[in-house]
């Protein structure tokens, strides 16, 4: 076995399909891969093939969850056998860094997001303060990054000179799933896949559900605004129209996938990491043959329009959206050409820029660009 790697998460690493398919790719590869996350009330019992540790914290929210799982996930790398930390995100950043200083290891970071543009920091500016100043300290330092799409890319070169690699998170390829998951006799599928929460465009489609005719909404995920919006569904009597399935497991979710007649990923713009966005969703529906109806913003446009893989709108009003989806329900588009495209975006492409990274990193000493950082 190869250098060990130890991988943190601040979620329950269940549902984190690329940090899934990382282990995977590194573990095939040779490498010892251990996954550190936290354990959450509702966490799927689905099995993880990679050993892991789930953090019990008493905190699950606000700035106390960020100190809590910092501090214990520090304590946990600096006593733990590893080679490479390898930090997703900003919130676990801090205590890979220093683990990764005092310990004298090499350092990998993996942003998913412009974590502090996030719509959760938007009406926080004490917190978005503090990750913001956090960036500004480690981030000139790291020798090894990657994220998610050019322009989050292009947004951290410009703001700390530092050269990210873009590694998507795009699926595996695999084939069809050859029965539907999803089955309402007599209703066409409008599905939408991922976290449930604010700035998703969900508000949007519920709004619209009254005038679209012969079809459900079926919302795969959980989220801080689940409950909000089953009680809108309530209030709105549409508990027929509107099905809020929960979360599913990363094996299972292809199968539900192509169940849909047309996938989501409507947006609000609530700040850079959502105007940035390049959702993995966007890929999913891609490799299940399901057309999307997206938000135009830029990493999504040049997916969706290049390759024809659905219908961009800034139409939210309820019934300008109801129009759109039921035309696209009405006409299916042609996705015969998805298989050819999703050959450009799937994740036996990406692994190689993965492996090539690591690979490089694991064979160097210990170094960083500037030993000394002022806290």
């Amino acid at each position: 076995m190869g250098k060990r790697i130890l991988i943190a998460v601040s979620n329950d690493l269940v549902t984190d399909q690329r940090v899934l398919k990382v282990s995977g790719s590194l573990f095939k590869h040779g490498y010892e891969v251990f996954l550190i996350g936290r354990r959450r009330k509702n966490t799927l019992n689905s099995r993880i093939v990679f050993p892991h540790k789930r953090l019990r914290l008493l905190f699950n929210r606000s700035f106390l969850f960020y100190a809590e799982l910092n501090i214990r996930l520090f304590l946990y790398l600096l006593f733990s056998k590893a080679d490479i930390y390898y930090a997703n995100d900003t919130d676990t950043l801090p205590a890979c860094f220093l683990a990764s200083k005092i310990r004298k290891k090499q350092l990998i970071f993996d942003a998913h997001e412009l974590f502090p543009e996030t719509p959760e920091l938007r009406d926080r500016p004490f917190v978005k303060k503090f990750w913001t100043k956090i960036e500004d300290l480690i981030f000139p330092h790291l020798n090894t990054s990657f994220t998610v799409c050019d322009s989050i890319a292009d947004y951290y070169q410009n703001k700390y000179g530092i050269n990210m690699q873009v590694l998507r998170n795009v699926p595996h390829l695999s084939e069809l799933p050859t029965e539907r998951k999803i089955t309402v006799p007599d209703k066409k599928i409008i599905l939408y896949q991922g976290a449930v929460n604010m700035g998703r465009g969900l508000e949007w489609v519920i709004n619209a559900m009254p005038y679209i005719k012969d079809a459900v909404l079926y919302i795969i995920g959980d989220g801080d605004l689940l409950m909000e919006l089953k009680q809108k569904v309530k209030m709105l009597g549409l508990e027929s129209k509107v099905i809020f399935h929960g979360k599913v497991s990363g094996k299972e979710l292809q199968s539900y996938t192509s169940s849909g007649d047309i996938g989501l990923c409507l947006l609000e713009n609530k700040g850079l990491s959502y105007y940035y966005s390049l959702p993995n969703r966007v890929f999913a529906y891609l490799h299940a043959h399901v057309p999307i109806l997206a938000s135009p913003f830029p990493e999504i446009v040049q997916i969706v329009k290049k390759h024809h893989t659905g219908i961009l709108t800034d139409e939210y009003e309820p019934h300008k959206l109801a129009a759109t989806i039921q035309a696209m329900l009405e006409n299916p588009m042609d996705t015969t050409h998805f298989d050819t495209v999703k050959k450009l975006y799937c994740w036996e492409q990406e692994e190689k820029i993965l492996l090539e990274a690591i690979n490089r990193l694991s064979q160097n000493k210990y170094s960083t660009k500037n030993n000394k950082v002022s806290f």
